[in-house]
């Protein structure tokens, strides 16, 4: 047999319009192009630029909008939901301050801050996503979590923000997904390990490891896509560890 090979219904996105935040960079841009290699028109979101996004995306001939603005500005979140109907959401934004927090004279605004992104920008997004696809006849939607927060860390060095952060993401996943699984939104969650991005800029992996490296921004963007898809229409709830081994529960 020759020819591109016809992907299963399944997995087939042509049609199901997904928002992917944190699209600029990262895990997030590696889900907006795995998303699109399975047809999906796409709205990305970042406060950084696009562009270069838009233009990856661009090759593989799937329409795409982004919108590019401060996702914790209330009113920018609000207007990415009054556009065409949107069919999955994947909410790869996050922050991560490398600073020691007993270093940071700004603790306790840098633990604010991070947990506005980090935690009330989840739930406020899910939120709307539940409401905006209930509207629509359902829909998928994934929040990224993290390895820190199932352990506290992959090493001492992991700030006790960023990890309490993710834990409580982990917590929104199940919230949610009990409060959107009656209306025909699914909400699950992706845990990674660390992974090659500027976030982890610096992080020796070799000895702390299992596998002796960190994760590819595309090995988290096709478990993520995965959850977008009707393929995974019977799963909500649950947080899917994707870390190499590093944690095993």
């Amino acid at each position: 047999m020759s020819g591109r090979a016809t992907l299963p219904a399944a997995l087939d996105m042509r049609g199901r319009r997904v928002l992917v935040t944190g699209a600029a960079n990262g895990i997030g841009r590696a889900t907006a192009i795995a998303l699109a290699q399975l047809g999906a028109p796409l709205l990305l979101a970042d406060r950084a630029s696009l562009a270069a996004t838009r233009a990856e995306v661009g090759r593989l001939q799937v329409p795409c909008d982004t919108a590019e603005g401060d996702l914790t500005d209330d009113t920018f979140l609000a207007s990415l939901f009054t556009r065409d109907r949107l069919h999955a959401a994947a909410h790869c934004a996050a922050i991560l301050e490398g600073q020691s927090w007993r270093e940071d004279p700004q603790w306790r605004e840098r633990f604010h801050r991070i947990m506005d992104v980090n935690v009330r920008l989840p739930l406020a997004i899910g939120a709307a996503c539940i409401d905006h696809m209930a509207q629509h006849g359902g829909g998928a939607l994934v929040l990224i979590g993290s390895v820190a927060g199932r352990t506290g860390g992959t090493s001492v060095n992991t700030p006790p923000d960023y990890a309490a952060s993710k834990g409580a993401v982990h917590a929104l996943v199940k919230w949610l997904s009990r409060n959107g699984i009656k209306r025909g939104v699914m909400v699950n969650g992706v845990a990674p390990g660390p992974v090659e991005t500027a976030m982890t800029r610096g992080f020796d992996a070799r000895a702390s490891l299992p596998l002796g490296r960190l994760g590819k921004p595309e090995e988290l963007g096709w478990p993520i896509a995965f959850l977008c898809t009707p393929a995974a229409a019977y799963l909500s709830g649950a947080v899917v560890d994707v870390n190499g081994g590093t944690f095993v529960g």
